[in-house]
């Protein structure tokens, strides 16, 4: 896959602090500059410390600025062809159709770009070690909370999730420091998610945050955050396409439980489909 730097920046602008947002809007404006001005030419001319640079690129995943500057001269030189494009009223079927499907690539490769190896690895060593498992989001996200029981109940992991939120905060106060919380966001800041996150982390609960703000409260309070990247259009708020990459999330995880805890899976996988075959009978 090849990667959109100037793609990965803009998804990743709203969770910017403000020179960091100063920094990235003068790369996204003049990237040939970038190319030709040394580290302390752009600090200069943005007021900003030459470090404040530096961990800007850190942030974005380079080692350091020249580390930038080589990635934005190859994709200058051979520049990407822009994946998402804004849906109009002209537009006819098939041309929305096509908009939307290269909508959710871009946002699955925004999301695989910012994706952290340890974060998966340890969210995953987290289920397997609980002694249960239970997945907390509202709205939309409690449609995403269900997928994952409806995926987790299937490995053989004590799984559970309510769609009312009140459940959902009362079955948070009954947990303990041997369960898990996994908490579903994309703002990282619905009362209702950080109510039942504050009352998980009172009663010691290790949590796994899934959001697309590392900022926000819930990015901030879990144990492993987990992010996604997703930007807006006109017909789709930023919210509603995160879905994609917290769907994504949930089934790199669920197949990580699957192949880690094999035999266990295979037995649940087994009893779900037999329950399932005898109700269609």
């Amino acid at each position: 896959m090849t990667t959109n730097n100037l793609g990965k920046i803009r998804s990743y602008y709203a969770r910017l602090s403000d020179k960091e947002k100063k920094i990235a809007t003068y790369i996204l404006d003049n990237p040939e500059k970038i190319i030709h001005n040394t580290i302390n030419e752009v600090a200069e001319e943005l007021d900003v410390a030459d470090a404040t640079v530096f961990r800007f690129c850190k942030r974005m995943g380079f080692k350091g600025y020249q580390a930038l500057k080589i990635a934005l001269a190859s994709e200058i030189m051979t520049p990407i062809q822009q994946i998402h494009e804004e849906i109009n009223e002209l537009d006819n079927e098939k041309s929305v159709a096509e908009k939307v499907f290269k909508s959710n690539i871009r946002t699955l490769e925004n999301t695989l770009q910012i994706l952290e190896g340890d974060s998966i690895q340890k969210a995953v060593e987290l289920i397997l070690s609980a002694n249960r498992v239970e997945l907390y989001g509202t709205g939309g996200s409690a449609v995403i909370a269900m997928d994952a029981y409806h995926k987790f109940i299937r490995t053989g992991i004590k799984a559970f999730a309510f769609l009312d939120s009140h459940f959902q905060l009362m079955a948070a106060s009954q947990l303990t420091e041997n369960d898990v919380g996994i908490v579903i966001s994309h703002s990282g800041m619905n009362k209702d998610t950080i109510r039942i996150l504050n009352t998980l982390n009172e009663n010691g609960v290790k949590t796994i945050g899934i959001t697309g703000f590392p900022k926000s409260p819930i990015g901030q309070k879990v144990s492993v955050p987990l992010y996604t990247s997703s930007e807006e259009t006109e017909y789709r708020s930023e919210a509603l396409a995160s879905r994609i990459g917290q769907l994504s999330l949930i089934d790199a995880l669920y197949v990580n439980l699957m192949i880690l805890n094999k035999e266990s899976a295979k037995k649940s996988l087994k009893k779900v489909r037999s329950a399932i075959s005898e109700t269609r009978m």
